[in-house]
């Protein structure tokens, strides 16, 4: 890690209730207050902090059939919320009340078909327009893109490797410019293209990129490690947060060289946020990738806060 990027490591930020869980975390956002929306897969889907780790209010019991992306709404007053196996997107008032659905829930299009939606993954937003991008996502291969009255615009991508395909888009992000970076997954790269979809370059070196966050001229990617026999022991794959600046250039890389629960280790950095402070909040997926995998099975460390010091 470069002396410009240096962070403090705060795993037991979150002050949850009495006998509360995260169970484990998929993604997280920051609102123009600081105010930190965690989503979860636990009992209370969407737990609210304040920036010091205060609880404030949770939301979202019985909604959800498997949390997966969150998003802040860039006029900051709701919250896109997408649930891969109930193949839609919810956008709720920052207090939980539902505004607007988009897709049946329940009622997936067929795998592989490019049709809206089959498990979609996270939403994004055109900077000029206010248009939505969806990726979709675990049973397509495509982005979306939509009004934000839920009208579909136009779709890009297929399965494959080739520039413009994808395996596994996990998530979506836009910059200032209105360019759109896809995690490509399980192609270990990032895709960019502009707002028609016309592809205009990639990143490589890295694996699994799942969490996906841009920030002013910075993005933040959480890779996932390994999950393969024949690698999984394999130091320096992934299990970490890296920082670049939007060329793709690496400028700094957070996490341990191996997966752990243990200061600087990471299991499976899923969602990431950065407050007004620029400190990082890295959620974790970790009873998925990690915690379900252990003899006996148990729930892992999954949120953490890191404090910007250098």
């Amino acid at each position: 890690m470069t002396t410009q990027y240096i962070y403090e490591e705060l795993s037991d930020w979150a002050q949850l209730p009495d006998g509360w869980s995260f169970h484990e975390v998929v993604d997280v956002v920051v609102d123009r207050q600081d105010r930190v929306y965690v989503f979860t897969r636990g009992a209370q889907p969407m737990i609210v902090f304040d920036r010091e780790g205060r609880f404030l209010t949770s939301w979202g019991a019985g909604i959800f059939t498997r949390p997966h992306g969150l998003t802040l709404d860039p006029g900051g007053d709701s919250l896109w919320c997408t649930d891969d196996e109930a193949h839609c997107i919810y956008q709720f008032s920052l207090n939980g009340d539902l505004l607007l659905t988009i897709g049946a829930p329940g009622q997936g299009a067929p795998a592989g078909s490019g049709e809206p939606f089959n498990k979609p993954t996270k939403v994004a937003f055109d900077p000029k327009s206010g248009d939505l991008y969806i990726s979709d996502g675990y049973g397509n291969a495509r982005v979306h893109k939509y009004t934000r009255e839920g009208k579909h615009l136009f779709s890009w991508g297929d399965f494959g490797v080739e520039a413009g395909e994808f395996n596994l888009p996990h998530s979506v992000c836009t910059d200032a410019e209105g360019r759109v970076y896809v995690a490509d997954r399980e192609n270990h790269r990032v895709q960019i293209f502009d707002e028609n979809g016309a592809y205009l370059g990639q990143w490589n070196n890295m694996h699994r990129p799942c969490g996906l966050h841009i920030g002013g001229d910075l993005a933040f990617i959480g890779q996932l490690p390994s999950h393969l026999d024949v690698n999984v022991s394999y130091p320096n794959i992934g299990a970490c947060v890296t920082i670049h600046d939007l060329s793709g250039r690496q400028l700094a890389r957070i996490g341990d060289k191996r997966v752990g629960e243990g200061p600087g280790q990471y299991t499976a950095p899923h969602g990431i946020a950065v407050d007004s402070h620029g400190d990082l909040y890295v959620a974790e997926v970790s009873w998925s990738a990690y915690g379900r995998r252990l003899n006996p099975p148990r729930t892992a460390r999954c949120l953490r806060k890191l404090t910007r010091v250098g």
